[in-house]
């Protein structure tokens, strides 16, 4: 008989265990009571099973002496199938109910293992229960094997839960028995396929599908396991329909559609051949696939089915393959593998398993077995290994490509693939990733590529913020990204992207241009980026710019320097000081993220109409000037720590500024009364502003969360609140020289959190403080002229 693979958990990395295929001695293994049935439907059973080619174990081949030993339990661990066959009289011999014990024990511990009860002549409530003969015959042993009874009890009551048979009294055996070989001939030329060469974790995957599965019962269901390329989802498929399949009427498992269904009449042909299969053999001709259709749910619709669609990237083919559960008889399953998540949405699948990476242990392990066949790790030889084993990130097909690359080469080597970020030798497992890509329209490649080379790890709301605009919508963008998994969003709501992900991203975008940085849309490299930069070589087709060199260093701007990038819509420097001049920025600007900006200002002829974020702390700016007095879509300010910034303009102009921080601006005097009535502000922070004096003599910020003046120990009074703050959870006054609260602080009703140190000049709290019902928090530490409460 044809050996069946087994389905295995491996231990930690240092663990022996390996993955074996099982070769079983038998197909079948009856355990019975002898002086029941030996001599009439054992004997017959025994005999119908053998005919037909079933390789069947009875006890009467064992030695005498051997009978109820090691020999029988050996047998019953090498058998594909134990028979249990309940006669009157099974539960008289202890040997029969060890024997059973036994059974169960390699059922509940190998996947593979079948146990098929016949109820001979016997009530299946009677086994379940106890009663009759099988009572009498507990309660005979009770006294002499009071140890073992409860095991006995417990294995009678699952066995009779267990799908079988059942002859009566005045039936036919011949017929009967018939049928069980018929059953058995299914189940032993069941054809299992391979799993993987090393399937690491394996068996709690396959626990987690097995709930959504649920095989047993009569509804009809369709379960789909999604995740991203590489992740294993075709490898669960596998093991979870190699441990199940015996429970079908008929079974099928189409791999690789999305490649098979793009070739000519594609559809048609994995009609045929899925048809053929679950009719053993039989040739179906299929002119259309709305023919094809047709004739599935005909001649599927009262049958039990088994069917896996694997890798399905298109409805279409849901559609014509599995239209609906009606399609199959009670009790079918529908399993389906995708790395679109939508696809199962729109399909009605409700039932979703989302593949989970290996843990660190599994990882290490997988990596180990193709890297150290010889499982000989020295200790700078392990350190390398976690560092591959860290940047694979959980993803098998990674692992796997890692070790085969690795292995057999030297320390020097390793670190050399350490050193390029381990792209060595793998760029097979990039053609596996690129094909969820290759599928997605213009604007979500375009979302995709900002993320990969841009925003990986950022907050999500932020991120939408810098891509609304030039036609895109990000929502939908990143709604399809995340279905497609290629990013999904954590829970502290950024943006997660596996490493060779983004790699293979900022392959993409390099392939665009491979000798000519300057034509390529996004540049990150610090070397192309210094090319650009010191020689104007920036052309149109530049949309972004990350600056992020190995090490701290400086960068000579020429006037030139941004000229010719009219489509610049991203600047971001990480950690280079510049120097020089510029006379010129792109107006399709929507983020600079510049800390340390060199220049007193930004170029006259700069209008931001499509700028997001200004972020420039540390920088010598002066002023903002008048160019930024109108500018819609401005969301978020950060200009903290500018020493010679003396003048924020009229901000009436910023309807959906969210975000102003203006903290240890020490030259900045005062703020025009604008900032009090900006609607959408949500954090205004002015932390260390020591020489304010001028604060918004009224203020409505309906928006606002927080607000903080900490340190501007020139402020003396705090504006009046001429409407109600319903947002405002935290006020920050330390350190001013505030000498009162205006009464109207009842009007911030959602406050939690007032903090007031070292004030100095304050004497006395409004009575109307009494009325914030939110407040959790008052700090007073340090105001020693406050000596009593308001009554």
């Amino acid at each position: 008989m044809k050996p069946n693979s087994m389905v295995t958990q491996f231990g930690t990395p240092s663990s022996s265990s390996f993955t074996h295929k099982h070769s079983w001695t038998y197909d079948v293994f009856l355990s019975f009571r002898g002086q029941d049935t030996r001599r009439n439907f054992t004997d017959h059973l025994y005999s119908a099973l053998s005919q037909q080619g079933i390789l069947t174990f009875d006890n009467v081949e064992v030695p005498k002496g051997e009978v109820n030993g090691p020999a029988i339990f050996r047998a019953i661990e090498e058998s594909r199938i134990s028979i249990i066959i309940l006669s009157h009289n099974y539960a008289t011999s202890r040997w029969c109910l060890e024997e059973l014990v036994k059974i169960l024990g390699c059922r509940n511990s190998k996947q593979l293992q079948q146990v098929l009860p016949v109820f001979y002549k016997v009530s299946p409530s009677d086994v379940r229960n106890l009663r009759g003969r099988f009572g009498e015959a507990l309660a005979a042993h009770e006294i002499e094997f009071k140890d073992k009874i409860y095991e006995w009890r417990a294995a009678l009551v699952e066995v009779a839960n267990l799908s079988g048979w059942h002859f009566l009294e005045d039936g036919f055996e011949s017929k009967f028995i018939h049928g069980i070989v018929d059953e058995i001939l299914k189940r032993v030329h069941l054809t299992y396929l391979h799993v993987a060469d090393y399937p690491v974790g394996i068996e709690s995957r396959i626990r987690d599908m097995d709930r959504l599965v649920g095989v047993g019962g009569d509804d009809i269901r369709m379960v789909g396991i999604w995740g991203p390329g590489g992740i294993g989802k075709t490898t669960i498929a596998k093991a979870v329909y190699n441990s199940i399949i015996h429970k079908f009427e008929c079974s099928c498992f189409l791999e690789n559609i999305r490649e098979r269904s793009a070739q000519y009449g594609g559809l048609v042909k994995l009609q045929r051949f899925f048809l053929s299969h679950i009719l053993k053999g039989k040739e179906i001709k299929l002119a259309t696939c709305n023919e094809g259709m047709t004739v599935i749910k005909e001649r599927l619709s009262h049958k039990r089915v088994l069917l896996v669609l694997d890798d399905v990237n298109d409805l279409e083919q849901l559609r014509i393959l599995a239209g609906g559960s009606q399609w199959f008889g009670l009790g079918s399953r529908v399993i389906i593998t995708t790395r679109d998540k939508h696809l199962l949405i729109a399909h009605q699948v409700n039932l979703i398993y989302k593949i989970k990476k290996l843990d660190h242990h599994e990882a290490f392990e997988l990596f180990s077995y193709n890297c150290f066949p010889k499982k000989e790790l020295s200790n700078e030889s392990a350190k390398l290994a976690i560092d591959a084993v860290q940047y694979a990130q959980g993803l098998p097909l990674a692992l796997v490509a890692l070790g085969s690359v690795l292995c057999g080469r030297s320390i020097e080597e390793w670190k050399e693939a350490r050193d390029g970020n381990w792209q060595f030798g793998i760029t097979g497992l990039y053609d596996t990733l690129k094909i969820s890509i290759d599928a997605l329209e213009h604007q979500v490649r375009e979302v995709f590529l900002d993320i990969a080379c841009f925003f990986r790890g950022q907050n999500n709301n932020h991120v939408i913020q810098l891509l609304k605009g030039g036609g895109i919508n990000p929502n939908i963008s990143l709604s399809i990204l995340q279905e497609k998994a290629v990013i999904s969003i954590n829970e502290e709501n950024h943006i997660w992207m596996h490493n060779l992900v983004e790699v293979m991203g900022k392959r993409i975008v390099h392939i665009e241009s491979p000798n000519e940085p300057c034509k390529r849309s996004r540049l990150w490299s610090s070397d192309d980026v210094y090319d650009v930069l010191t020689k104007g070589k920036g052309t149109n087709k530049v949309k972004g710019i990350m600056v992020k060199l190995p090490e701290p260093d400086e960068i000579v701007l020429s006037a030139a320097s941004f000229s010719r990038m009219k489509n610049l819509k991203y600047f971001i420097n990480c950690n280079a000081s510049f120097s020089g001049y510029i006379d010129y920025l792109p107006d399709e600007l929507r983020l600079i993220d510049w800390p340390a900006f060199p220049f007193e200002s930004l170029p006259i002829n700069f209008i931001p109409r499509k700028l997001v974020k200004l972020s420039m702390p540390r920088s010598c700016m002066s002023q903002l000037g008048e160019r930024f007095k109108h500018s819609k879509t401005l969301k978020y300010i950060n200009l903290e720590s500018c020493p010679f910034l003396t003048e924020i303009p009229n901000l009436s102009g910023f309807p959906n500024l969210r975000h102003l921080n203006l903290s240890n601006c020490t030259a900045l005097v005062e703020l025009d009364d604008s900032i009090g009535f900006l609607n959408k502000l949500v954090s205004l922070s002015l932390s260390g502003c020591r020489n304010i004096t001028k604060f918004p003599r009224r203020i409505a910020l309906k928006s606002a969360k927080h607000i903080t003046l900490r340190g501007c120990r020139m402020l003396e009074s705090f504006p009046a609140i001429v409407k109600r703050m319903e947002c405002l959870t935290s006020l920050d006054l330390s350190g001013t020289a505030i000498k009162e609260l205006p009464s109207q602080i009842a009007s911030l009703i959602s406050l939690e959190e007032l903090t007031i140190r070292e004030c100095d000049n304050l004497t006395t709290l409004p009575c109307s403080i009494y009325d914030l019902q939110n407040l959790g928090s008052l700090d007073l530490q340090g105001c020693s002229k406050i000596v009593t409460f308001p009554k």
